[in-house]
């Protein structure tokens, strides 16, 4: 079997991080505006206040922009799929293709949809359905999520199929446990819980930006104080559900969980601290130094005191007996499509589990043959194989603390800001009030490190123990790859200049430019002197 240059492995997987990564930019930000839009409208309908209308027509603009750009930035990644990702796609294209169909046919045609309802019918449609729709397009945008996380888990934790020796492929065998797999669920609640986070600060950001100008008082307060509650929520749920999420790495994906602790040795409970901070050195498998929290890892994984958990350098020992029989496992696949004897088969069956390892010593085979390895090089190859069952450690502990620490000071921030905002005492509080604004892109940061935990701390596999990285690209030359991805450099680079221009524009404009039927007069509310009530 002839492997795929390396490097042209290397520039597909920076390429779908570029993409995949810049799209999430604006996932976010669509997931939790969506609800603080039903919030302000639900608030507009029930008490016909007309600033909750304002408030929801200008956030909805800005809401716009986001979504749009997010759409093109996200169409271009399905195709990488197939162009840049070929053996992935024949190999589980019926797992990962039926979740992606379903959000295209059921919530992304019906966010679509809606959201021009949304933004068109607002003289069209009665209050109460209008809101309606504005509701369903939150609920369109959140089921895009969710189906799309649960094609991601299925390739974090594989269930619901089996592999087929005849067609090479993973075979779909129970929609129920594609769609209930349990990392789906917590990463799914995860990520909208930051997408709501997103939301919050964006809105309690741009509006200190008008409380610090003196602009649109009523307006910018009574938005900063809903997002400020909004946020707070938003923060704990996201660390809450962080938890659940974690736990469910400990017991599926336990490589990935003492990659993201620095966790090279096994725990010894219940003293072994959570490391704060460290330097994790992949090439010679240990920390540099430790700064760290006694008594506190243990519980915080296993939520028990006297668990160990498993440390690298065991998880690496412990692979290689899976890799001797995913050797076994692939040799027997190799002759049984050969002869189709049923003696290989069986033997392919009684190490079906371990494949993904044997596809792994490829890489360290004579020729990238299992098959042709001598039994006097077999402890040679399982040896040089073991390491590479291992994350990259310095990234992905790393990404997993400051998206971590970013947590802990939103948290902070959020509740800070809502005590104030409830004793209105914000307009005093100018220092405040600019770290409300440069902290608008910092949750945006976290959810990606949050991506880059994930999905480094998967590696070196694109489906958890069943298909090596290594194995899943396309067989392009290095000069095709080079010109795809400085064309998605430069497309993307535009997008993002417009995405920015068109933000700030509408954000310095204000509400009073939002399409009143008085033209660019303001409303008789946006001049209130008196501070807005602390209860509505």
């Amino acid at each position: 079997m002839d492997l795929i240059n390396p490097t042209v492995v290397d520039l597909s997987r920076f390429q779908f991080a570029l993409t995949a990564l810049y799209h999430f930019m604006f996932v976010p930000l669509t997931l939790g505006l969506t609800f603080m839009l039903a919030a302000m409208e639900t608030v507009y309908v029930v008490t016909g206040r007309k600033v909750y209308k304002d408030m929801a027509q200008f956030w909805g603009k800005l809401f716009g922009i986001n979504f749009a750009i997010g759409v093109a930035t996200g169409i271009t990644m399905e195709f990488e799929f197939g162009t840049n990702w070929s053996m992935y796609s024949r190999f589980f294209g019926d797992m990962f293709g039926t979740p992606l169909a379903i959000e295209g046919l059921m919530a992304f045609f019906m966010e679509s949809t809606f959201v021009g309802l949304m933004f068109f019918g607002w003289d069209r449609l009665s209050k109460p359905a209008h809101l309606a729709i504005t509701y369903l397009v939150a609920l369109g945008s959140n089921l895009s999520a969710l189906w799309i996380l649960v094609a991601n888990a299925s390739m974090n934790v594989p269930e619901g199929a089996h592999f087929d020796p005849d067609t090479m492929r993973m075979q779909f065998d129970s929609f129920v446990s594609v769609v209930f797999n349990p990392d789906a669920q917590s990463k799914f609640v995860h990520t909208s819980v930051a997408g709501y986070v997103s939301a919050a600060l964006f809105v309690m950001g741009i509006s200190a930006f008008y409380i610090l100008r003196g602009q649109h008082k009523e307006f910018a307060a009574r938005s900063f104080r809903m997002a400020a509650l909004f946020g707070i929520i938003s923060t704990v749920a996201v660390i809450t559900l962080g938890d659940v999420l974690g736990r469910m790495d400990y017991e599926k994906q336990p490589t990935k969980i003492a990659a993201i602790e620095g966790l090279w040795h096994t725990s010894k409970p219940p003293y072994e601290p959570w490391i704060l901070a460290a330097l994790p050195d992949d090439a010679k498998q240990e920390n540099h130094f430790e700064i760290g929290v006694p008594f506190v890892l243990t519980p915080l994984i296993t939520h028990e005191f006297n668990t160990p958990i498993t440390g690298l350098h065991e998880l690496q020992d412990a692979a290689g007996p899976r890799i001797r029989s995913g050797i076994e496992a692939v040799s027997a696949l190799r002759r049984y499509g050969e002869t189709h004897q049923q003696s290989d088969l069986d033997i392919f069956h009684a190490h079906e589990g371990d494949m993904g390892f044997g596809f792994l010593a490829t890489r360290h085979a004579p020729n990238q043959d299992v098959t042709a390895i001598p039994a006097t090089a077999l402890d040679q190859v399982v040896e040089e194989t073991k390491p590479d069952i291992l994350p990259n450690v310095f990234v992905t502990f790393w990404a997993f603390r400051l998206m971590v620490f970013l947590a802990l000071y939103f948290f902070a921030l959020f509740a800070i800001s809502a005590y104030l905002s409830l004793k209105n005492k914000l307009e005093r509080n100018k220092l405040l009030l600019r770290l409300c604004m440069w902290s608008i892109p910092l949750p945006i940061l976290a959810t990606e490190f949050g991506w880059i935990t994930a999905e480094a701390g998967r590696q070196p596999w694109t489906v958890f123990n069943k298909l090596p990285t290594f194995m899943s690209a396309s067989t392009h030359s290095t000069s095709y790859m080079l010109f795809s991805l400085a064309g998605f450099t430069v497309l993307y680079s535009i997008f993002i200049a417009a995405e920015l221009y068109l933000m700030f524009k509408f954000a310095r404009l204000g509400p009073e430019e939002h399409g009143s039927a008085h033209g660019n007069a303001e409303p008789a509310y946006l001049h209130a002197t008196q501070p807005a009530p602390a209860a509505e």
